[in-house]
């Protein structure tokens, strides 16, 4: 297994273009980790949603219908007035923003008005998070999940290694998919072995078998055996990290 702690576009593979983030267990702050990591290095980097995610935070915003500030980040160009994040001191060598559709109620952003086809040809790099998870580490997907973009480069499948070993019922976002997918009950626990199976039954049926697979909370598993198990169950190489938001 392939553990980072940095340098995750190389870890993951990526290519220039559509990343979709999916899964569980830590979208949001992978997203936002290699979205800044893609931007240090020089990129152009649009961070944004398929279906509905909470702003990241300290990133500008383009919004659809709605500005809040400046877009995207320039070096030695404040976003905001008094800004002195990396970006504006001209520590960045590249640009980051993040677009999308404000809903005042919730206080989440939409996909943006412009396809992400579009988008994709004015930045370097496209990554949005294209399935939600209600906060949990681990997931099974709806028939209309995930949301993935036509013309997407790079997939990356997230899990929370913090669900691993916990009742199915309190760890994993649509449990009773899961269950389904597996075989078990809902008080059962979701071992690394049923977490494979499940994630095996939706690459398959969902012909995701080029996604590269993330196990992020590495750090938070009791038994470190774990990771081993899951990659061993899954058949294919994992990427372990814990993610810090």
């Amino acid at each position: 297994m392939e553990t980072t702690s940095g340098n995750l576009a190389s870890a993951l593979k990526l290519e220039p273009g559509i990343t979709a983030i999916i899964g569980s267990g830590g979208k949001s702050t992978l997203l936002k980790t290699l979205g800044l990591e893609l931007m240090r290095a020089g990129g152009r980097v649009l961070l944004c949603t398929t279906t509905h995610m909470f702003p990241v935070a300290g990133v500008p915003w383009d919004g659809t219908g709605r500005r809040l500030d400046a877009a995207p980040w320039k070096p030695g160009a404040a976003h905001v007035p008094g800004c002195t994040c990396e970006a504006c001191a001209g520590l960045a060598r590249g640009s980051i923003c993040q677009a999308g559709v404000l809903d005042p109620e919730t206080g989440k952003l939409s996909a943006p008005a412009e396809p992400l086809g579009k988008l994709a040809q004015r930045f370097n790099y496209v990554l949005a998070e294209a399935n939600g998870s209600k906060r949990l580490p681990l997931k099974a997907h709806a028939a209309w999940e995930p949301v993935i973009p036509s013309g997407t480069a790079n997939i990356v499948w997230i899990v929370g290694a913090s669900g691993l070993g916990k009742p199915i019922n309190e760890a994993v976002h649509r449990p009773e998919l899961f269950c389904e997918r597996c075989g078990c009950e809902l008080t059962d626990t979701a071992t690394p072995e049923r977490v494979a199976q499940v994630l095996n039954a939706e690459m398959q049926a969902l012909r995701l078998d080029a996604a590269c697979v993330m196990l992020n909370q590495v750090d938070a598993l009791s038994d470190s055996t774990m990771a081993d198990r899951f990659e061993a169950a899954l058949g294919r190489p994992v990427v372990a990290t814990s993610l810090q938001g």
